[in-house]
């Protein structure tokens, strides 16, 4: 049961200082009814599980590569070498949310964002779900939980536009929101500067360039959405700062409630549309 607190203190989910519960604007940073009418620190122990959201990408991506294989288990002893080990089936994939030029051209423009979270293969996911788990956290930490999410979206969703424009027909996997994470840290290395800014700035910017090449090497890695996830993750944290010049706020928790119902939706909408 939801309940209000309209008496006492809290704390302004805006600069993070306290304040009257009832207060029309926070006396500290002039945020409008800090309270929300009495749901503030509902809505702020609801925001709080984005906390832990690397964890919850990387439970999300396990899910659907699981129930991708279960859509179409025969699919599991047809592989053809080494990196399609356990690749779940097209048509399954299709079901779930693949994009590329076939889904767009049906209208299916959502499936930017659902592709983000289903991986070809067994190789495709651990690799994957390495480098997320690698970057993320410090993503994590320099930006916050919030606009982590948003970068790792934004930029997943933009390498796949960019995939879509070249005419790539089908496509999955996360790694343009890797490389969108990667180009996160690349511009916090050279916005921050100093010592540590430079010291990320060199380490990340090497492994952008090196996956990049190695991406050269093999025929199914999609090279386009690698570059167009990476700039999406450059400009995205570019436009919502990080953490040392800017605190994250409530636009940023509202926004990235707002990136999650949508994911959500746009898996309702593709299953709804496609398995039944």
């Amino acid at each position: 049961m939801i309940k209000r607190k309209t008496t006492g203190s809290i704390v302004c989910p805006n600069c993070g200082r306290l304040v009257s519960a009832n207060a029309a604007e926070c006396m500290h940073c002039g945020k409008k009814n800090p309270g929300l009418w009495g749901f503030g620190p509902e809505l702020k122990r609801f925001f709080g599980g984005f906390s832990d959201i690397i964890s919850q990408i990387t439970v999300a991506c396990v899910f659907l590569y699981v129930l991708a294989l279960l859509l179409q288990p025969m699919a599991i002893f047809q592989s053809r070498g080494i990196f399609d080990i356990l690749g779940p089936d097209m048509r399954a994939l299709d079901k779930l949310g693949m994009t590329g030029t076939y889904a767009v051209s049906q209208g299916r423009w959502w499936t930017i964002v659902t592709a983000i979270y289903l991986h070809g293969s067994l190789l495709h996911i651990l690799f994957n779900m390495l480098w997320i788990r690698q970057l993320g956290h410090t993503v994590l930490e320099l930006f916050g939980s919030a606009r982590t999410f948003l970068i790792f979206t934004i930029a997943g969703a933009a390498g796949f536009v960019i995939s879509n424009l070249v005419g790539i027909p089908f496509t999955v996997g996360a790694s343009g929101s890797i490389f969108g994470l990667l180009g996160a840290l690349v511009y916090y290395g050279r916005k921050r500067g100093g010592y540590f800014g430079m010291a990320v700035y060199r380490q990340v910017g090497t492994w952008a360039i090196v996956l990049f090449l190695f991406g050269f090497f093999m025929s199914t890695v999609n090279n386009f959405a690698h570059a167009g996830g990476f700039i999406g993750g450059y400009l995205a944290a570019m436009l919502l700062g990080f953490l040392e010049i800017r605190a994250e706020n409530s636009r940023h928790r509202r926004a990235a409630l707002l990136c999650a119902l949508g994911t959500i939706a746009a898996f309702i909408v593709e299953i709804i549309g496609n398995v039944f």
